[in-house]
């Protein structure tokens, strides 16, 4: 299997044979791999295990067919052949896998999940502080050596205002709860 066209032929050609690990219920790659599921009409499960690098050395020994999740902890399987990465899902390729597309590339618009970090404080907290706080937030994650990491990591820093975060994760949140009422997930 080479392509991501080749992985969707042969979960179609052969309903419910596949799943794919993720590393838990509700995780960002499970909602991706319900997307998937639901965007395509696959029959495929979802296998949760407790993190991600049980999810990986599962597809690696040949229990779960497929890994959804971040590339960074499949980094060193993908390296010494053990992984093939097929895409990632964020909006652009990752910089750590530039031979690898993103999904909206090879045609999988409706299929994207991406990690990201946002710093939180009580509510209540005066304006000054946060925008002190958020000043010096993004002052760090610019400094080369972090962006660095961040990009290891499978992070690109941004310089988003309190204002755009909070946009950003009412958007998640929407996009996020749609996809667990599509996809009927339970709390375990």
């Amino acid at each position: 299997m080479q392509t991501v066209k080749d992985l969707i032929a042969l979960i179609k050609a052969n309903p419910g044979k596949y799943n794919y690990a993720t590393g838990g219920t509700g995780s960002a790659a499970h909602l991706v791999g319900e997307q998937l599921r639901l965007s395509l009409g696959l029959d495929l499960v979802h296998i949760p295990y407790n993190s991600a690098g049980l999810a990986i050395g599962s597809v690696v020994a040949g229990h779960a067919p497929i890994y959804i999740g971040s590339p960074a902890p499949a980094l060193p399987q993908i390296e010494e052949g053990k992984l093939r990465a097929l895409a990632v899902t964020s909006k652009t390729r990752w910089k750590t896998l530039p031979g690898v597309a993103a999904m909206a590339e090879i045609g999988y618009t409706d299929i994207e999940g991406e990690n990201w970090q946002a710093v939180l404080v009580p509510a209540g907290t005066p304006k000054e502080v946060i925008t002190l706080l958020n000043q010096e937030v993004i002052k760090i994650v610019m400094l080369p050596d972090i962006k660095e990491r961040m990009a290891v990591l499978g992070f690109e820093p941004v310089a988003n205002t309190p204002g755009e975060s909070a946009f950003q994760i009412r958007a998640e949140i929407a996009k996020c709860a749609k996809i667990i009422r599509a996809a009927n997930i339970k709390a375990e």
